[in-house]
């Protein structure tokens, strides 16, 4: 299917993304409030060779982060692995499934940001006379506003967000620096020391590679980026590249600062490293840099998925009418509109954990789609080529790392996120039928 070319009637989306942008607006999605929690969970895998962990996730993260840079570089669409799966495989219900589980995953992201913002702003300000739904709403609202006025005002809130997150693991990493140098980088939890650090390390890199999914989020705005084939291969490297870098600095001094096994066991891990290497810090501050982290994860999303059903509707997946674009703030508004409605019910239903966990697994179900994918267009004779190609085996060593990361959490004891993400295919299916099943006009 052939995406719709904007028209007089039909304006399509402005262009005002630029790479800095670009690596900052993927840099926020990847560094959000995950890392926050999940050094501590990490550490308890890992030790104190967590950071051995994450670099190894890095490497990992990034075979599929060329394969989206490669494909961004050569068909810069709104739609993103919607759009290439469709293309490679020519199968509408693969690229509606695809497209669908990126958007589910989308809205238990946010929310959920929207429950934790919810938690930390009453908690910094005592606001008691409201409840956590409603302020959960009221975060929606104005959400939803930022999104609908316009790419521009949201890129320049994800670049304040994004700044702000990012100072405070780098406060969290000038705190801790001079503990640096006095543990063993290399020492594993008691129990699993005789398996080899090899082994512990990369079990633990499974968890760790969850940090780094965000950078997918880049190639859904490329209808928005000024010259995309530069800007898209080029933000997602110098986003996941510093993602890295941060990951890393940030592990290294957790682990200096508290042995592994306090880090493991504390309820918000970097807050008690500040506390334990700078007390004169007030650990409130912890608390105010996460509250933009969240709102940052949920922003992304939000441009991501309204995204996602824009360039879905273009190449006819989805109705015409949800992909319309405002003809002043050049922005999907119906998209737009539909999203909070959905995170309405979401907010108000009550526990998404579960849900959001389930979508997590389909995101590696996409992955491996949007990396065989590439595999598939590199050998089509007549596909365009674009000006950063990569090697076919790395998407092929994409779809051997997301499919052992698929294995090793189904195979896990926890049975509720893969049944979960099995009915949400199958729900994503039915709906994909009563679509087709609508007559032509509406459709």
């Amino acid at each position: 299917m052939v995406a719709k070319a904007p028209t007089d009637e039909q304006p399509g989306l402005r262009r005002s993304i630029g790479t800095t942008q670009l690596a900052l607006y993927a840099l926020g999605s990847m560094v959000g409030s995950g890392i926050y929690g999940l050094i501590g969970k990490a550490a308890g895998e890992a030790g104190s060779a967590v950071w051995l962990s994450f670099l190894i996730a890095m490497f990992a993260a990034l075979l599929t982060a060329l394969s989206y840079a490669s494909l961004g570089s050569r068909y810069p669409r709104a739609g993103g692995a919607a759009y290439v799966t469709d293309r490679a495989f020519r199968i509408p219900v693969l690229s509606f499934t695809i497209g669908l589980a990126l958007v589910a995953s989308g809205l238990t992201s946010i929310a959920t940001q929207s429950k934790i913002f919810a938690a930390i702003l009453a908690d910094l300000t005592g606001l008691d006379l409201v409840s956590p739904t409603g302020i959960a709403i009221g975060f929606l609202l104005i959400l939803s506003g930022i999104v609908f006025r316009g790419i521009r005002e949201s890129m320049w809130v994800n670049v304040l967000c994004t700044l702000l997150e990012v100072s405070g693991i780098l406060l969290v990493i000038a705190a801790g620096f001079s503990y640096w140098g006095t543990v063993d980088y290399f020492e594993t939890p008691a129990g699993k020391s005789e398996t080899g650090v090899a082994l512990v390390v990369l079990q633990a890199s499974v968890l760790t590679f969850f940090a780094f999914i965000g950078f997918e989020d880049a190639i859904n705005v490329a209808e928005e980026c000024k010259d995309p084939q530069r800007t898209i291969p080029r933000g997602l490297i110098i986003a996941t590249a510093s993602a890295a870098l941060l990951y890393v600095g940030v592990s290294i001094t957790a682990v200096s600062v508290l042995p592994w096994n306090e880090l493991a066991a504390a309820p918000s891990p970097l807050t008690a490293v500040l506390q334990r290497a700078a007390p004169s810090i007030p650990t409130e501050l912890m608390s105010f840099i996460a509250l933009f982290s969240v709102a940052n994860t949920a922003l992304v999303n939000y441009v991501t998925a309204s995204r996602l059903i824009y360039g879905m509707s273009g190449q006819g997946l989805l109705p015409g009418f949800v992909g319309r674009v405002h003809v002043t703030r050049r922005t999907p508004h119906v998209a737009v509109a539909v999203i909070l409605a959905l995170l309405l019910l979401l907010v108000v239903a009550g526990d998404i954990a579960d849900l959001a966990a389930a979508t997590v697994l389909l995101l590696l179900v996409v992955f491996i789609a949007v990396n065989a994918s590439l595999v598939v267009l590199k050998q089509r004779a007549g596909e365009p080529t674009g000006q950063f190609e990569i090697p076919i085996a790395l998407p092929i060593a994409g779809i051997v790392v997301c499919a052992g990361l698929i294995i090793t959490r189904v195979a896990s004891t926890d049975w509720r996120a893969p049944a979960l993400a099995g009915a949400l295919i199958a729900l994503i299916l039915c709906l994909y039928a009563g679509l087709r099943m609508m007559p032509a006009k509406i459709r």
